[in-house]
């Protein structure tokens, strides 16, 4: 087998060189380098695009990330651009498919990979990549390649196979109409449709009981009672908190505007004591900081360490993000707020993402489902004076 087919099968893995730095820059703020530390220069226009076109930074590191490996791919097969690279575009998405994914790498005594946790009812992820990443790889891609033919300095013909279907289906669409299904484009990968799922009750308030000090309890009740995202949630500063409102302000994903969100009184209970034993930050500060170890911001990384220690001893595997499903599913479901006002809280653009909540939960079937098989038969009777034969004659009874 050549390396082409070790490469889609997953047999031999991309060379690990070039890499995503920050340039230093506004347009744009990430380059894309090779071995030696040059930048690529094709790269650093479209990404210069982008973030010129408004796009956030970390939506520029993604699309570098993203070109990245598609070169690496170039270069592992010792391909330049002055060629059809559709059949290279095939072999990337086969190694995607069938390579490991080392951001997925497992610890020892982990669950195997696609196996169900028996208690939250979630199965573990695969060893490669989701279908979602395959997609987004192959839309950088075809960006890529559309944004220089554009200017007449690339191929006529893009690389990555597009879906006329779709261009059909989505052409003068009215936003309030509900999208007309079309058939996927070739290699793009086929992506379930899930519900959200929300943490029951009961699990709820055993993780909220393995959490072992105020800060953590402060942030899962800022998760639970705000619906904030983790990235938000971690980047509020002493500032942006309210506390006689009982209310915080974080910068919304997607739009980047300072928007400001309810939380609940029982929340800055513990903000309070966090903050009386860890010291207030200085202002323009983080308030979220590490406990272990020098004192510094808590990132992403960190907060999803403490969930991952929590489901450890609960036998779990709950995310960072359940906790926001399971806001948005008190939240339209409690019977108090409007879908319209559990939009506005959780600062969703359609009306329709957030009545995917509007939904039973599958523990709540589960209990209605138990009740139903332990309920007894009923019992057919019939009025006295009747001959039991004729009953047995005519209903078979």
């Amino acid at each position: 087998m050549d390396l082409r087919g070790r490469l889609m099968e997953g047999q031999a893995a991309l060379p690990t060189i070039g890499a995503v730095v920050p340039s230093g820059r506004r347009h744009p703020p990430f380059v894309v380098v090779d071995r030696s530390g040059c930048e690529l220069e094709p790269v650093t226009r479209y990404l210069r695009n982008l973030a010129v076109g408004d796009c956030s930074p970390l939506t520029c590191r993604s699309y570098g990330l993203g070109l990245l490996r598609w070169f690496r791919l170039l270069w592992a097969l010792d391909i330049g651009q002055d060629r059809d690279l559709e059949a290279e575009v095939a072999v990337l998405a086969g190694w995607m498919r069938s390579a490991v994914n080392p951001q997925r790498t497992r610890r020892a005594g982990s669950p195997e990979a696609g196996a169900v946790n028996l208690r939250t009812g979630r199965a573990s992820l695969q060893v490669g990549y989701a279908p979602r990443s395959i997609n987004h790889v192959l839309l950088v891609i075809s960006g890529f390649y559309t944004y220089h033919a554009h200017f007449g300095d690339g191929p006529v013909q893009k690389p990555v196979p597009a879906a006329p279907q779709r261009r059909r289906a989505l052409a003068h669409r009215s936003p309030l109409e509900t999208p007309r299904p079309f058939g996927r484009a070739r290699l793009r990968q086929r992506v379930p449709a899930q519900p959200p799922r929300s943490i029951p009750d009961a699990m709820w308030d055993e993780l909220f009981a393995a959490m072992t000090c105020d800060r953590d309890r402060a942030l899962l009740e800022f998760f639970v009672s705000s619906g904030a995202r983790a990235a938000e949630l971690l980047g509020i500063t002493v500032e942006d908190i309210d506390w006689a409102g009982q209310r915080i302000w974080v910068i919304s994903k997607g739009t980047r505007s300072r928007d400001t969100i309810p939380a609940s009184p029982q929340v800055f209970v513990y903000l309070s004591r966090y903050l009386d034993v860890d010291g207030t930050p200085r202002p323009g500060e983080r308030i979220w900081r590490t406990r272990r170890g020098e004192q510094r911001e808590l990132r992403y990384g960190a907060l999803r360490r403490v969930l991952q220690r929590a489901n450890q001893r609960l036998g779990a595997n709950w995310t960072l993000h359940d906790l926001r499903h399971t806001a948005a599913s008190r939240m339209a479901n409690g019977g108090t707020l409007t879908l319209a006002e559990v939009q506005a809280i959780l600062r969703h653009a359609d009306i329709r993402t957030t009545g995917r909540y509007l939904v039973p939960r599958i523990e709540e079937m589960f209990d209605k489902l138990t009740e139903h098989y332990a309920r007894p038969r009923v019992t057919a009777t019939y009025s006295p004076g009747y001959d039991p034969a004729d009953v047995q004659a005519v209903f078979g009874a």
